[in-house]
């Protein structure tokens, strides 16, 4: 809130306003205590704003001191004194170039008010450098601010600054040329005089950026007075221009003591820019972290009680009661009275230009809901600071929830890291240029000096700088998940994991750079942790002294996964397999390749080995044994197996269906199956070859094997070598081709085995033959055999039969 002195006041009364521009203050923000005295020069800028209510009670010089109304006759005599205007004509081309700007620069027209805001900030701060080596420049001790005012009845918008304002020739150099920077000459000079060493990387004051004002107005004037001046000039354009008008400003409700003002006025389409509730969101969007105050000029309110007219009637009442009106309670009522004033907006000081050992937890977490509206604390967060090549601020964010389209993590484009530019908001809508797609559920803020912004810094230009921004955002990322992995607390982790965890699978498959850091992060259930996941770190611990691989299975749930055939020798050796459910875990894990050195094999693969010492002798005895067999039921089986071979992976089943070992498994080939826009001829190609393995210590393998030896032909034991690859296509994983045709083998041979368990129709024949013969009036004495079980071929799915 700013104060004024009494003599200010008193000032007001009697030159009616002339000399001092701060009438267009609210009056109720004067603060008139006694014995309070602020000399200090204020200046707002002066645009009529309807509606205004003062209380008469906070002063009372309402009437004969209007608010930010000029009198016509000061009017008339400024105007008739005004020198003429000096009209310019553009740089070359410069109508043609502005045309580019306004049409097609700038995508979003809402950042006009940011470029306008950041030309502001420039011009403070090349004060504040300047008057380091000449105090000169700020001996009228004015408040280096920024105060925006719209007026939305009339459509514009005043931005005004204390910074360095300009002559008449940086205006005619500066605003007649199109990406004239007087900041970029300021640095040359800087730079030609070999002093700068201080912080002068300024944005660039009236470049391409102030032209962005024609996004929204049709009418800009620039009122500036320099100190190195004794006069202030106005500038004059309009859109659609090829020329402007500079003259000198005369007028004394309109002088500035130092700095700029920008009076924009709209274009008829875009006066709800006016609003000032829409000028303060954006404010605090975009310049929320800009290093001067940015004050708005908004309407506020205060309570008060006022005394309410009795009624009437209770007044004749209270007087035939004979009550005396002095003891009489007054009734009153509470009003909220309107006024007008100066409003801080950017009161947040961003935590990311402070030391991060100086920042609480709690403040850490504060900033995280409020700049991501949030309402849960975050995971974790990191709060660095990198030198070198490239420099920037960051504090980065893991989420305590997913968004709630947390299944779709293939899309880059979030919202969820915001980029400032000298801590300028430039923004939020990025397509993988500062992160990858599978951390876009990373929460932070970015802040560099010297980003490789396009000319309308909206866009992020791929260049050398922006990739080791990327490297390093992510390596840091990384640490941060790192810390939270091996935290004591493991059930935030475990919501990580839960909430996050496809995100890291995908950086798997995605980023081959990255792997050593995703690697770690990886989580699993196992045969030996059905309840609890485990990482690959915990994995290795626990393996065996002779155990050289990783193993793994990939099934449809944990359930599936554990009663498969394929854990039957690995369960009795007490080796641990990690059983991936997920559909997106086996394309990790195949891209992952391996981890400390240790392979990934799937055990559902062919030429599994399982380590420890062999008894080759052994082996190759079982394999001279039955290695006619094996020829056998490859000979039935044809073309659906690619061959057939003693197992060493199985105990209690009897046999098992392995994948080749370049070809798709039994899971990847459901899910492909599964896919929409699934290829048949892909699925074909890459389904690979399948393997027959049989366990030759299993009686159903051994009778088969003295079929073979016995009656190679015989019609049951080559339906059952049908029978018994259906089976193992089932347990394996497989999904039966004909799944009709299979029922209808496994109802033959219920049958088969059923058949006369529990007595057969031959008792019920003879019981019906004796009934026959005792009444043959009532029955047919006739012999019924019973008849020859016809088997019946099921139809395939699918077909008209």
């Amino acid at each position: 809130m700013h104060k004024i002195s009494k003599r200010s006041v008193s000032s007001l009364l009697r030159n009616g306003a002339v000399r001092h521009r701060s009438a267009a203050a609210p009056i109720s923000a004067f603060n008139l205590s006694a014995g309070e005295v602020d000399t200090k020069p204020r200046w707002y800028s002066v645009v009529p704003t309807s509606g205004i209510s003062v209380s008469s009670k906070l002063i009372n010089i309402k009437s004969e001191f209007p608010l930010g109304i000029r009198y016509e006759s000061t009017a008339a005599a400024s105007e008739s004194s005004d020198p003429p205007s000096e009209k310019y004509e553009y740089q070359a081309e410069v109508s043609r170039l502005m045309d580019l700007i306004v049409n097609s620069l700038y995508s979003n027209k809402e950042v006009f008010l940011r470029e306008l805001i950041s030309n502001a900030s420039d011009a403070l701060d090349k004060l504040r450098f300047l008057s380091v080596t000449n105090s000169e420049l700020i001996k009228d001790e004015v408040d280096l601010d920024i105060r925006i005012q719209a007026d939305k009845d009339n459509g514009i918008i005043t931005i005004t600054d204390s910074g360095i304002g300009m002559t008449r020739e940086e205006l005619v150099d500066c605003l007649g040329t199109i990406a004239q920077s007087g900041t970029a000459k300021f640095l040359k000079a800087l730079k030609e005089s070999k002093d700068a060493g201080a912080d002068s990387n300024l944005i660039g004051q009236f470049g391409v950026g102030f032209y962005s004002a024609f996004l929204v107005s049709d009418r800009v004037v620039v009122s500036t007075k320099s100190p190195k001046s004794d006069k202030q000039y106005v500038w004059e354009g309009e859109a659609n221009s090829s020329s402007f008008t500079i003259r000198e400003e005369t007028d004394p409700v309109n002088l500035l003591p130092r700095g700029t003002r920008l009076t924009l006025h709209l274009k008829h389409d875009e006066k709800p820019f006016a609003h000032p509730e829409r000028i303060q969101r954006l404010v605090k969007n975009y310049s929320q972290f800009v290093s001067f105050p940015i004050y708005t000029w908004q309407e506020k309110g205060f309570t008060k009680e006022v005394e309410v007219d009795e009624d009437p009637a209770e007044v004749k009442k209270d007087e035939q009661q004979d009550v005396n009106p002095e003891e009489k309670k007054k009734k009153t009522k509470t009003v909220v009275e309107k006024y007008w004033d100066w409003e801080l907006t950017n009161d947040t000081q961003p935590i990311w230009l402070r030391n991060s050992k100086e920042v609480s937890t709690e403040e850490y977490n504060d900033f995280y809901k409020n700049t991501f509206n949030q309402y849960l604390e975050p995971l974790a967060s990191s709060h660095f600071t990198t030198e070198g090549e490239v420099e920037f601020r960051s504090i980065l964010y893991v989420p305590s929830v997913a968004p709630y389209e947390k299944d779709d993590i293939a899309n880059p484009k979030t919202k969820n890291i915001r980029l400032y530019v000298k801590r300028v908001f430039i923004s939020d809508d990025f397509d993988g240029e500062l992160f990858p797609r599978y951390l876009s559920f990373v929460k932070g803020v970015v802040d560099s000096n010297d980003l490789p912004l396009n000319v309308s810094r909206e866009i992020l230009q791929e260049s050398r700088i922006v990739r080791i921004m990327k490297r390093r955002l992510v390596r840091k990322t990384f640490e941060m998940i790192r810390r939270l992995s091996d935290s004591e607390k493991r059930e935030d982790y475990e919501k990580f994991w839960d909430n996050f965890g496809k995100h890291i699978k995908l950086g798997c498959i995605e980023d081959r750079d990255n792997h050593k850091y995703l690697g770690p992060l990886l989580r699993f259930f196992s045969s030996q942790s059905e309840e609890e996941m485990i990482s690959l770190d915990e994995y290795i611990q626990n393996m065996k002294p002779e155990q050289k691989n990783i193993y793994y299975i990939a099934a449809e749930s944990v359930s599936s996964a554990k009663n498969t055939p394929f854990l039957e020798k690995l369960r009795e050796k007490d080796l641990e397999v990690l059983f991936l459910v997920d559909p997106i875990d086996e394309v990790a894990i195949t891209n992952l390749k391996s981890y400390s050195e240790k392979e990934f094999v799937d055990i559902t693969k062919e030429d599994l080995d399982l380590g420890g010492e062999k008894d080759e002798v052994e082996e190759k005895k079982i394999k001279e044994e039955f290695g006619q067999t094996c020829d056998w039921i490859k000979k039935q089986l044809g073309d659906k197996v690619s061959k057939v071979q003693v197992s060493q992976r199985l105990s209690t089943s009897p046999c098992v269906l392995v994948s080749g070992k370049f070809g798709w498994s039994a899971n990847m080939e459901r899910l492909m199956k599964a896919q929409a826009v699934g290829n048949s001829s892909s699925l074909e190609f890459m389904r690979g070859r399948r393997i027959f393995e049989i366990n030759p210590e299993h009686p159903i393998i051994r009778t088969l094997d003295n079929a073979y030896r016995n009656s190679p032909n015989d019609e049951e034991a080559l339906r059952a070598i049908d029978l018994l690859y259906d089976t193992a296509l089932v347990s394996s994983g497989f999904t039966p081709e004909k799944p009709a045709e299979l029922g209808g083998k496994i109802y033959e041979m219920m049958d088969m085995a059923l058949s006369g368990k529990w007595g057969s129709d031959r008792t019920r024949i003879n019981e019906f033959q004796q009934e026959a013969a005792t009444n043959p009036g009532t029955a047919e004495a006739e012999v019924i055999e019973p008849a020859e079980a016809e088997i019946v071929e099921p139809a395939e799915a699918g077909s008209q039969k």
